[in-house]
C-alpha cells in the first residue's frame, strides 16, 4: 500500500539553521507517529511542510489522491464574527444532524466544548479555548490523516486521556507533536526524533523510545572506548615489539543490565520526609474551615485541609474546578470568606503561577539566575546557577542572551530557575511543565524527585505527576478536597461514573466491566502487537546464536560465551511468551 504522505530528500533552514536536512521519510495509512526533540529543533517546521503548509527548500513532498487531512497548529485563526458551534459544526445543517452523531456527541463533550458554549463567539475565548475549538472543529470531519502540534497543552487529565482514546478508536493516521510522555507512549506505534536536521525512527511510543535512545547512547560509549583501547593497544604494540598478544575478552555485559547500572535508586520518602521535618518542624499549610467562591461558584464549601512536611502532593480536576484558585489560597494570595490559613513559621514558600511573573529585562539569562543565588542546594547535591541553568534548558551559550530577548517558553523556564534558586522549602507548581520539552522535563523531574520539601503540584503531564507526587487529591466540583488512594486512575473512573445517565446510575456488574474494560481492551491490543514484534527479534537473535554454536564449535571458550547468551535469550523468550499468553487472554 502507498504511502498517505512522502517526504523525499526534505530540507528546510530558517536563517543559517537547517532544520531539515535531506529527510526522507513517509506517512503509512493507520500509522500513529509521534514526534519529539528539543524546542527549536525543528518538530514544528517538520509538521509544517509535511502538512503542505510550509514548502521546502529543496526536496520533494507528496500526497495521495484525495487524502483526507486535518491539522492543528499552534497558531490557531478562527474565523471572525463566528461562534463556536459554526466552527465546530460547520459540516452540519440542523441541531439533530450532529446531534444523531454519537461520534461528533463525544468530540463536543470530550474536549468541554459543551462546558464554553456553542454560541459563544470566538473573539471572546481564550488561548487554550481557541486550541480545545479547533482540535474539535478538525476531528469532527472524515479524515485518513491528523496531524496535530501540541494537542495536550490546554486539557485536563481527563482530556488527555478522552483524547487517546478517540485517536485509538478511530484507526486514521496521525501525526503528533508533543511532550506529554504518557500520551505519546499510549497512542504512537512510532516515534520520529528530530534532531540535527535529521530524523530517527523507532518503533513504538515513549518507553521504547528511551531504551533505543539509551541503547544508542551506550553502544556510542562503547565504541568510543573501543577506539581508545585499540589506540593504546597499538602504543604499546609499538614499544614491546612483534611478540605481543592480544588477550582475549574475560566477559560480556548484556546491553539491559548496562543501561540499568547506573540509574539511582527510587526515591526514599520516608528519608526525604525526615529531612523536611527537620526543616519544616510540623506545621506547614493548612487551611482551616475555609471557604471559597469565584461568582457564584463556591469552589471550597468550610473544608480543613492540613498539608505537613515532605508531602508531596498532585492536585487534578477539570479546566475551571478552582486548582489555581486552591494554589492561590495556599500561597496567601487571595484570602477565603471563612475560615483562616495558617503557615508554619520556618516556610520558605515558592509558587510558580501559569503567568509570567516581571524578569529583569536588563539582564542576561545567567545574570538573572545568579541574582537569586549563586549556588542552591537540593538534599545531597549541590549546583551552580550556571550548572541548574543547562539543566533547565540554557546551555552555556544560551545562558548570555539578554533576558528580553527570550521566547515564552525560555522566560517560564527561567522563571522555575529563579525560584528554585531562592531554595524554597514549599513548591506550589502550576502547570510547570509548559513549554517544556521532553529532555527538560527529564531534567525537572529528577530534581523534584529527589527534592527535600513539601510540593502541591498542578499539571496536565499525569507521567510527571505520578512519578514526583506521593499523593493525589482531586476537586470534583462538590465544595469538598477529595483523597485518592488509586491515584489519577481512581479519578478518571469517578469522573467516568459521574457522566452516566441517572438510568444507568446502578449498572449491573456485566456492564460495568465492560464500559471499564474497553479502554484496557485497546490497550491490551497495543500490547499484544508490541510482544509480537519482540517475540520475533527475540527468535531471529536466538536463530543467530544457534549458527554462531556450529560455527565455533573447536573453541570452547567461544562456546561458553554463546551457550550463556543463548540461554539469556531464551529466558526472555520464556518471559515474553507469559506475558503475551496474559495479554490475549485479556483480548479473549
Amino acid at each position: 500500500m502507498a504511502n498517505l504522505v512522502n517526504l523525499e530528500s526534505v530540507s528546510k533552514s530558517y536563517g543559517v539553521k537547517p532544520l531539515l536536512d535531506g529527510v526522507s521519510l513517509g506517512v503509512a495509512a493507520g500509522q500513529r507517529i509521534g514526534v519529539v526533540g528539543l524546542n527549536g529543533g525543528g518538530k514544528t517546521t517538520l509538521l509544517e511542510v509535511l502538512s503542505g503548509l510550509a514548502e521546502p527548500d529543496s526536496g520533494r513532498v507528496s500526497h495521495v489522491g484525495g487524502l483526507r487531512m486535518a491539522v492543528v497548529t499552534q497558531r490557531t485563526e478562527l474565523p471572525d464574527g463566528s461562534t463556536v458551534g459554526d466552527v465546530v459544526l460547520e459540516r452540519y445543517g440542523a441541531e439533530h444532524e450532529w446531534a444523531a452523531d454519537a461520534r461528533v456527541r463525544s468530540i463536543v463533550d470530550g474536549l468541554g466544548i459543551t462546558a464554553i458554549g456553542l454560541d459563544k463567539p470566538t473573539a471572546n475565548l481564550s488561548g487554550g479555548e481557541r486550541r480545545r475549538v479547533a482540535l474539535a472543529a478538525a476531528l469532527t470531519g472524515e479524515l485518513d490523516l491528523v496531524v496535530l502540534d501540541e494537542p495536550t497543552n490546554h486539557l485536563d487529565v481527563e482530556g488527555v486521556r478522552w483524547l487517546a482514546d478517540h485517536l485509538l478508536a478511530r484507526r486514521i493516521a496521525v501525526v503528533v507533536v508533543t511532550h506529554d510522555r504518557w500520551f505519546l507512549d499510549t497512542v504512537a506505534t512510532l516515534t520520529w526524533e528530530v534532531a540535527n536536521g535529521r530524523v530517527e525512527q523507532y518503533e513504538g511510543g515513549y518507553a521504547d523510545w528511551i531504551f533505543a535512545r539509551a541503547e544508542r547512547a551506550r553502544l556510542a560509549a562503547t565504541a568510543e572506548e573501543k577506539r581508545q583501547n585499540l589506540a593504546r593497544k597499538e602504543l604499546a604494540w609499538l614499544r614491546r615489539g612483534p611478540q605481543a598478544r592480544s588477550s582475549k575478552p574475560r566477559y560480556r555485559i548484556e546491553a539491559a543490565e548496562a543501561l540499568i547500572a547506573d540509574v539511582p535508586p527510587p526515591r526514599d520518602s520516608v528519608e526525604l520526609q525526615a529531612f523536611a521535618k527537620r526543616r519544616l518542624g510540623k506545621t506547614v499549610l493548612e487551611l482551616e474551615d475555609t471557604t471559597y467562591a469565584v461568582g457564584d461558584r463556591t469552589l471550597l464549601d468550610h473544608v480543613t485541609w492540613r498539608i505537613g512536611p515532605g508531602d508531596r502532593i498532585g492536585l487534578v480536576g477539570v479546566n475551571g474546578s478552582g486548582k489555581t484558585s486552591l494554589l492561590k489560597l495556599l500561597g496567601g494570595d487571595v484570602e477565603g470568606s471563612t475560615g483562616r490559613r495558617i503557615e508554619g513559621k520556618t516556610v520558605a514558600l515558592a509558587h510558580l503561577r501559569q503567568e509570567l511573573d516581571d524578569l529583569p529585562g536588563d539582564l542576561r539569562v545567567l545574570q538573572a539566575i545568579e541574582q537569586v543565588a549563586g549556588r542552591v542546594v537540593f538534599g545531597k547535591q549541590e549546583m551552580t546557577a550556571s550548572q541548574l541553568g543547562e539543566k533547565l534548558g540554557f546551555p552555556a551559550a544560551r545562558q548570555w542572551t539578554p533576558v528580553g530577548d527570550l521566547s515564552g517558553g525560555e522566560r517560564r523556564r527561567l522563571q522555575l530557575c529563579r525560584l528554585l534558586m531562592a531554595e524554597p522549602n514549599v513548591l506550589l507548581l502550576d502547570e510547570p511543565t509548559n513549554d517544556l520539552d521532553i529532555d527538560t522535563l527529564q531534567q525537572l523531574e529528577d530534581l523534584l524527585d529527589g527534592w527535600p520539601g513539601t510540593m502541591v503540584v498542578v499539571s496536565h503531564d499525569r507521567y510527571l505527576v505520578e512519578r514526583v507526587c506521593d499523593t493525589i487529591v482531586a476537586l470534583f466540583g462538590d465544595g469538598r478536597i477529595t483523597h485518592l488512594p488509586g491515584g489519577i486512575e481512581e479519578y478518571l473512573n469517578r469522573r467516568a461514573l459521574a457522566k452516566e445517565p441517572a438510568a444507568a446510575a446502578a449498572p449491573t456488574a456485566a456492564k460495568t466491566e465492560a464500559k471499564k474494560s474497553a479502554a484496557d481492551l485497546r490497550a491490551a491490543q497495543k500490547d499484544l502487537g508490541r510482544l509480537e514484534r519482540k517475540l520475533d527479534q527475540l527468535h531471529a537473535k536466538e536463530e543467530k546464536l544457534h549458527a554462531s554454536l556450529l560455527e565455533a564449535a573447536t573453541d570452547p571458550a567461544k562456546l561458553m560465551e554463546l551457550n550463556a547468551e543463548l540461554k539469556g535469550v531464551q529466558g526472555e523468550i520464556e518471559d515474553v511468551e507469559g506475558r503475551w499468553l496474559e495479554t490475549s487472554e485479556l483480548l479473549e
